[in-house]
């Protein structure tokens, strides 16, 4: 056993001949990039030979960035994220991007540093002194790439590793201690190789050989990973060009590699000044187009037809590529298709009606398990990959319970209606076992039930804290006893919530208990925590203390963990007690235009949605934006003219005239001809005309008055 994982059993299994036909195209491509790129030439290297974006005309050899990227796939992998990666690269909008180092040089003399540093690197690799890396600033802004280039130049001195992130993990599992967490990448590889020259397992493996093992035993990539939904063109037009040569492509060719952008924000800024009749929202597609860029290997997509069509399932089997010799469509993903997977599906995805969608697992697991042939729709008996897939959860629900893992507590914060209390729950769900409950398949009124035969049982406790809401409430104080029979107020000392709560997780350790505080910031954190805030902490569990008042010794056991819930519109996070947030983790719970996607009569629900919040967030902050709940009914997008008309002149208008604090000319620079610029009034129509009135308003490329 090392690092708590029996590696040792592992290796028995691994097939090192696998790595035969790999490790020999590594070898070619090593070959090719000392042939290009001969190390005693980098000392005259020019810049046109080594930075991206350069406009490299067809026939000619790569620059080192693009072949290092690109074309050398078995030397490992450095793809995804941005350009950056590369120090400096010349930037579809003409200016070089530079590291924060090289800032305010010209480009040529920002190559002369950099390729300065490249040299020394090299010169202090060969003389074995692998601590003066570390002394080359530059270079700090390109692990990833220095950490290949000194694989690809001195391999006996580096594994084809190139994460910091995956080399501390790996390095972790072989010791025990994940180090330094600071330390360049280069240094984390030479840690790991060492750790495995000591280790007798590989004695007389190649350095590609343990880069195998370790990805496909031990991957520290997150193993529940976003599913996508993606359409090839409109109506599916491109899906047989996709389906025959093995990709996935979409649109947005104007935008170039994109590659290029290290932000949303800044890739937002690229389509607003190509389309800036987008209203606004495109800041989701955004981020939609970024989490196209960085899909990796093994991921799974769904390419559809419509709203109701699966044309087919696929694995990523390559990395993002922009192929601008394609007539149209310049944005490429490899992929292998699984056509038996086509289908009609048992009711409209509303959520598909865009080119990109999120997924959700246990239905990526129904239409990835049905019996297609015979139409029965029944799953198979036994198939181990539709229970593992079934065994996922949902993105956000995982990324709480890793904040829980982590940190013990966390709080969930964003804008009124965004879906806080119900992930709080779901989460809950998870941890009590029920995590079958959170599937899309599971109707309102099911998952309903569950939670509230959760909240009554015994290791899920829920409260809602008030400005009332004390100590003696939370952990303990004199109360009156109402079972007392003796004449006047007779006081007994009564156990609170948590006290309850950890009471229980100790007589319970292999259990985990939970509590769900909504509304949290609404209470006196301080007054109400007392002295327990130290306790919450995970390295201060079972840390015993004299309770104040009845100087009992209490201590917070290690299974119990903490969901707190807070509107951002009532309180900032900045307003939080800062030791109450030295101890919480806080996860950010947005409004979800995919929540709304659909249309009513002209208006597209989930583009007027964005607009709008995009227009709140221009004139009043992101914390006063809307939630999506309110334009939900039953958990479906709203799909009625009257529906629509009732929460935007009941709930929507109420919310931002409670914002503006009666400012009318801050609503109408909101609501725009919705609003009577100087009385501050809603136009009052039928529900009808409200639709087109808002697609008018919102959708149509106006962006608002006083902009």
């Amino acid at each position: 056993m090392t690092g708590g994982l029996d590696v040792h059993a592992a290796v028995a299994e691994f097939d090192r001949g696998s790595v035969t036909e790999a490790e020999s195209a590594a070898v070619d491509e090593q070959k090719q990039v000392l042939a290009r790129f001969p190390l005693e030439e980098w000392a005259e290297l020019p810049l046109e030979r080594y930075a991206l974006g350069q406009g490299e005309p067809p026939g000619a050899w790569p620059t080192y960035c693009r072949l290092m990227e690109f074309g050398t796939p078995h030397l490992g992998s450095i793809k995804g994220g941005s350009a950056a990666k590369h120090i400096m690269y010349h930037h579809n909008s003409g200016e070089w991007r530079l590291a924060a180092p090289l800032r305010g040089m010209d480009p040529q003399e920002a190559w002369a540093v950099l390729r300065g540093q490249f040299v020394r690197g090299f010169a202090a690799v060969e003389a074995g002194d692998f601590d003066a890396l570390d002394d080359l600033e530059v270079l700090r802004y390109g692990p990833a790439l220095v950490t290949k280039t000194l694989t690809t130049y001195f391999p006996e001195h580096f594994l084809p590793i190139y994460s910091g992130e995956h080399l501390r993990r790996f390095a972790a599992l072989l010791s025990g201690d994940r180090g330094q967490g600071d330390a360049s990448a280069w240094r984390s590889n030479r840690r790991l190789l060492n750790l495995v020259r000591v280790q007798p397992e590989f004695a007389g493996w190649t350095s590609h050989e343990v880069m195998r093992f370790l990805y496909e035993h031990f991957d520290p990539r997150p193993r529940q990973r976003t599913i996508w939904k993606i359409a090839p063109g409109e109506r599916g037009r491109r899906w047989e060009e996709c389906r025959d040569g093995g990709f996935i492509c979409v649109g947005w060719d104007e935008l170039g590699d994109l590659g290029q952008y290290q932000s949303d924000t800044e890739l937002k800024q690229a389509l607003d000044a190509h389309w800036p009749r987008s209203s606004g929202g495109s800041l989701t597609l955004a981020r939609r187009l970024l989490a196209f860029r960085d899909l990796e290997a093994g991921d799974r997509v769904v390419a559809n037809r419509g709203t109701n069509e699966v044309l087919a399932t696929g694995k990523v089997d390559g990395s993002y590529r922009y192929d601008p010799d394609r007539p149209e469509f310049h944005h490429v993903v490899p992929v292998t298709w699984d056509l038996s997977h086509g289908q009609k599906l048992f009711k409209p995805q509303h959520g598909w009606r865009s080119t990109f969608a999120k997924v959700d697992p246990s239905l990526f697991a129904r239409f990835t398990a049905q019996d297609v042939d015979s139409g029965s729709g029944s799953a198979p008996a036994t198939n181990q990959a539709q229970a593992g897939t079934l065994a996922a959860l949902p993105e956000d629900v995982q990324a709480v319970l890793d904040a829980l893992d982590r940190k013990g507590q966390v709080i969930l914060h964003g804008p009124p209606g965004t879906g806080k209390t119900r992930l709080a729950l779901g989460a809950a769900l998870a941890l009590d076992g029920r995590a079958d409950m959170l599937g899309a398949d599971v109707d309102t009124c099911q998952r309903a039930k569950a939670q509230v035969e959760m909240v009554h049982g015994d290791r899920i406790r829920m409260v809602t804290f008030h400005p009332s809401y004390g100590y003696e409430d939370f952990v303990e104080g004199f109360k009156p006893d109402l079972s007392a029979t003796g004449p006047g107020l007779t006081l007994a000392l009564t156990d609170g919530l948590f006290h309850g709560v950890c009471s229980q997780a100790a007589a319970h350790p292999d259990q985990t208990y939970v509590l769900v505080i909504d509304e949290i910031n609404r209470g006196d954190l301080p007054r109400i925590f007392g002295e327990l805030i130290t306790l919450l902490e995970l390295d201060k569990r079972n840390l015993p203390v004299a309770l104040p008042v009845s100087k009992r010794s209490f201590s917070v056991p290690p299974n119990v963990r903490v969901i707190g819930t807070m509107n951002t519109a009532d309180r900032s996070i900045s307003h939080l007690d800062a030791a109450v947030r030295r101890r919480f983790a806080f996860l950010p719970v947005g409004p979800d235009p995919d929540a709304v996607s659909g249309t009513v009569g002209p208006l597209d629900l989930a583009a007027f949605f964005e607009s709008l919040n995009t227009r709140i967030a221009r004139h009043l902050d992101t914390d006063h934006q809307i939630g999506h709940a309110y334009l939900l009914r039953d958990g479906e997008p709203i799909a009625t003219e009257g529906d629509l008309a009732a929460a935007f002149h009941h709930e929507v208008i109420p919310l931002l005239e409670d914002y503006c604090l009666g400012r009318a000319d801050l609503l109408h620079r909101i609501l725009g001809d919705l609003i009577d610029a100087e009385t501050g009034r809603p136009l009052l129509m039928p529900p009808q005309d409200l639709a087109d009135a808002l697609a008018t308003e919102f959708t149509s490329g106006v962006t608002g008055p006083d902009v």
